[in-house]
Order: C-alpha cells, then sequence, then structure tokens
C-alpha cells in the first residue's frame, strides 16, 4: 500500500482555551504545527480565532489573521500542506470563500451536505440547541469553484453515508471533475458513529478512484478506527479538534503526542508515513 498521510486537526471551531489547552495565536499555531510536523504530519487543518483576551473562543475569517498563521505555520515546517478550514453555518458565507481566494492554502474542506447536527446528555436535555449545518447543492458548488479557483484541492467532509454517495453524483453532474479527495467524518453523534466495522462500506461507497481519509471523534473508541483506516490504505488524521485521548486513555495537552500514536498506530499496520513532499506526490500538488 501507498505510504500515510498523517494531517494534524490544530485546534477545531467548537474548543474552548479557556477549558483546553487549544492554539489560538500564530505563535501558538506554529509551535503545535512543529510538534506535529516533527511527529509526521506533512498536512496541517487550521480554523482561524479571534484574537485577544476573551475572544479564543470565537471563530474568524480575518485573511491578514489567515496569511499571518499559515506563514508562521509554514517557517516553522518546511513544506507542509495547509488545509483550511471553510464551514460556515447560514447563508451568509462569502466572507470564508474570501479567505481560500485571497490566501490560496493547498488544499481546503468542503462540507459536502447537510447534517441535523445534535447532541444528547444523560438526562435528555440537549447539549446545544438544536441546529442544522446546512450545505445544499449550490452552497457546495460555490466552495468547489471557490477552491479550485484558488489552485487548491478539495476535501469532501462526509458526515454520513449518503453525503459519501452525493460526491459521486456531484461529479457526475459536472460540479467537479478528477479525482475526489474524501473525508469520512465518524464520530459526531448525529453523523456516522467512530465503529472500524462501518469503514469498509464508506470506502465502497465512496467514487472508485477516490482518496480518502477517516476523521474520527470520541475517545479510546478511535483508535481501532484509525487502525483499520491504515489497513484499508486510507489517510489518516487527528489533532486536538478531534480527541484529546491517546490509545491508553490518557489525556493530552499537545497535538504532538497524538500524531504520534498515529503514526505508530500507522506503522504497526504496516504502513510507512508519507514525508511533506511524497504527501505533495500522492495528492498531485
Amino acid at each position: 500500500m501507498s505510504k500515510a498521510i498523517l494531517t494534524c486537526a490544530l485546534n477545531g471551531v467548537l474548543t474552548d482555551p479557556a477549558q483546553h489547552h487549544i492554539p489560538v495565536t500564530p505563535e501558538e499555531m506554529a509551535a503545535e504545527a512543529k510538534r506535529a510536523y516533527d511527529a509526521g504530519a506533512s498536512v496541517m487543518h487550521i480554523h482561524l480565532r479571534q484574537q485577544g483576551a476573551g475572544k479564543g473562543h470565537l471563530p474568524s475569517w480575518d485573511i491578514d489573521l489567515s496569511r499571518e498563521v499559515q506563514q508562521a505555520i509554514r517557517d516553522a515546517c518546511p513544506g507542509v500542506i495547509i488545509n483550511h478550514t471553510t464551514g460556515v453555518v447560514g447563508p451568509d458565507y462569502q466572507p470564508a470563500l474570501d479567505v481560500v481566494t485571497a490566501t490560496r492554502p493547498e488544499m481546503a474542506a468542503c462540507n459536502a451536505g447537510s447534517l441535523n447536527y445534535l447532541k444528547i446528555k444523560a438526562n435528555g436535555d440537549w447539549a446545544w440547541p438544536p441546529m442544522l449545518f446546512d450545505n445544499p447543492v449550490e452552497k457546495v458548488q460555490d466552495f468547489i469553484d471557490a477552491i479550485e479557483a484558488a489552485g487548491a484541492i478539495p476535501e469532501f467532509e462526509c458526515f454520513d453515508t449518503g453525503i459519501v454517495r452525493s460526491v459521486g453524483m456531484y461529479r457526475a453532474a459536472g460540479m467537479f471533475s478528477g479525482t475526489a479527495q474524501m473525508n469520512f467524518v465518524m464520530g459526531v453523534a448525529s453523523g456516522q458513529p467512530a465503529r472500524a466495522d462501518l469503514l469498509p462500506i464508506l470506502a465502497d461507497l465512496a467514487p472508485e478512484d477516490s482518496r480518502w481519509q477517516v476523521t474520527a471523534i470520541g475517545r479510546a473508541e478511535i483508535w481501532p478506527l484509525h487502525r483499520k483506516t491504515a489497513e484499508l490504505g486510507g489517510h489518516l488524521r487527528t489533532g486536538l479538534e478531534d480527541t484529546f485521548y491517546l490509545p491508553d486513555e490518557a489525556k493530552v495537552s499537545s497535538n504532538g503526542a497524538l500524531i504520534e500514536a498515529l503514526a505508530a498506530t500507522a506503522r504497526d499496520a504496516g504502513r510507512d508515513v508519507a514525508s511533506p513532499d511524497e504527501a505533495r506526490a500522492i495528492l498531485g500538488i
């Protein structure tokens, strides 16, 4: 099998720096990226946060901030590939398009379908007010167009089996051409669960020539899923956006330890870890 590309999801959109040790400033992002890069990550998936005391839990689409974060990461991690978030709820998503257009990362997330984003507490109360993560076809097309116009690869974020199947329909309808870069997001409470036995089904439903990776959200249950991903030839992602826990359930405060564990999982499954140059060759960048 080909070498495994390791992606580090550095910080995410929901985690609060007042509660968890996640990077917010460009300097913090670069330091965390370097820890992940040294452990084997070739791709950094980034979210932007508002800067300043008490604001780090809020998302930002500031173009200058994106440039500063990306440059700081590139300076710390030679050859690294930047994968920029684009996820926006609602119809006002032009700022996300503008960031990709202006900063031209090598990759950008493209949420490929809608999801009722839900989570329930043990007592039956909603963990947050039920919300729709809306990604209708016309919105998906706008993101594909902006990402490709920037010279980047759209990475199709798929939260359930229907969204996986939709990506093939998008290509058949002429919304994009070429090899689909798939990301199976597993572990969201109202999406597909983080179960290794589901992975062969998802891989079978994806376009036959696609490249794919798994985003596994959870605790100890995600590590068998990472192992199965490596065994089936998929690419691997982890980071503080997705989990705080190692296979032994020890809690971490840095992305470096998570990527070290992910690299060990890949090698235990017989896969070598791709360098940044090798990752670029695999991805066609």
